[in-house]
This record gives C-alpha cells, structure tokens and sequence, in this order.
C-alpha cells in the first residue's frame, strides 16, 4: 500500500505529556487534546469566567456528599482525549487527583460555558463525552440564554436533551434530591 501525504500526526496522551514537560508550549496557551488532535482554545473572556464561577460556587457546596468539582482541569478520556472541560463533577478521590487525572468511571457531569464555542461545544465535544460515556452533559448557552442539558450517553451523542429557561429548575441525575435554579447558573 502506498502512502498518501500530507498526512496528519495524531498524538497520544504519553506523547502528550512529554510534549508538555519539555515545555514546547508557551505557558499561557490554552490547549486541549482532542481525539488525538492539539487544539488551541479560545481566551476565556469575563463573561465566561463569571458563569464558570457561579458554577462552582453551586456545585462546591456538594463536597460533604463525596463529591468534588474541578474547575477547568483536565479529564483523561481515552487514549487520545484529555478535554479541559469548564466544570467537572467528580466522585472525591482520597489524593485530591494529585497521582492522575479524573477518568470517565470518576464523572458524573462536565459543564461547558459556551458563546464562542458554542458550535464546537455542542457537535465536537458533545460527541466525545458522549461516546466515552459520560453520563451527564451541560452547556451553558450564552448566546440563547438557556442550559442544555444532555443524558443517555450512546457512541454518536445523547439520546436526551433538554432545554432549561431561566425560571426552570432540575435535578443532578447522579443526585435526584439536590435542586439546581437554572437562573442562578445564568
């Protein structure tokens, strides 16, 4: 069989940590691994960072039910995918993540605030939590003032969406009992 170029160099995550060790990328860039590409993300604006905040400000209070949030970390996925995703959900671990990353087993949502990636956010990433089985999806939809909130994860998305107004509340798959006001996300 002959090759075809150009061809495109996929990385792993082991080639991914050695690339960021080396320091071959500056230390303000903003970069995720996506089925094996490097993505350059977008600067987070203050628009953003305010929602991100108000986030973690009501998913930090769930810490006594042995949970933790992680607020623009890294999640390992795979492989070939290590998103950093605005607001993770995860299942507290004893080294506060210190000896690895979060894995698909530890989440039990990701959160993306979303305005100029919106598209990415809803096609791409949508996509990746989906097939490595990531229960429960939420983008913050800055551009329709709205949460999207997406459950049933299959390999091509998720079989449940729902769009949630201002005035709506909802409930944690993983936590039935506890009560989020979409207005205070917003």
């Amino acid at each position: 069989m002959v090759a075809v170029f150009p061809q495109k160099h996929l990385t792993d995550l082991a080639e991914w940590h050695r690339m960021g060790e080396a320091g071959i990328f500056p230390p303000d860039a903003h970069l995720e691994l996506i089925e094996g590409e490097i993505l350059t993300m977008a600067p987070i604006g203050f628009n953003h960072a305010g929602h991100v905040h108000r986030l973690n400000r009501i998913f930090a209070r769930l810490w006594d039910k042995g949970l933790d949030t992680r607020i623009q970390s890294p999640i390992q996925l795979g492989d070939l995918s290590e998103p950093e995703p605005d607001l993770a959900l995860v299942k507290a671990d004893a080294n506060d993540y210190t000896t690895r990353h979060p894995i698909t087993s530890d989440v039990l949502l990701l959160a993306e605030v979303s305005d100029s990636t919106l598209r990415f956010d809803k096609t791409t990433k949508l996509r990746l939590y989906a097939s490595h089985g990531i229960p429960e999806y939420w983008v913050v939809n800055l551009i329709d003032n709205c949460l999207e909130v997406y459950r049933q994860p299959q390999q091509s998305g998720y079989l449940q969406q729902t769009i949630y107004q201002s005035g709506d509340c909802l409930s944690l798959l993983a936590l039935p009992d506890i009560q989020i006001v979409v207005k205070d996300i917003l």
